[in-house]
């Protein structure tokens, strides 16, 4: 029974992970699509990525690959839109 409920826990939390990430990813589809990024905040998006760097540095202390892949997936996201938001810099229309 308490492997069972390990089971789920890992599951539970890879599944938290994803749709924690995913949350970013219609963002990033919207850069892509309109070629502008101004309304996104790169203080914000820096903030974000020094705590998915913060989360992985801890999932590695605790040797659990649940929180280590998820926000190995979020920090991507985000780098990504950090890069867009530098690409698109100049374009306001």
């Amino acid at each position: 029974m308490i492997v069972l409920m390990i089971d789920i826990t890992k599951i539970v939390g890879i599944i938290a992970g994803i749709f924690t990430g995913a949350s970013m990813f219609p963002q990033v589809i919207k850069m892509i699509k309109e070629k502008k990024a101004s309304q996104v905040s790169v203080f914000m998006l820096l903030i974000l990525v020094a705590g998915l760097s913060l989360w992985i540095w801890y999932g590695f202390l605790k040797e659990d690959w649940p929180i280590i892949v998820t926000n190995l997936f979020s920090l991507s996201l985000n780098l990504i839109m950090i890069f867009l938001r530098y690409k698109y810099r100049n374009n306001k229309s």
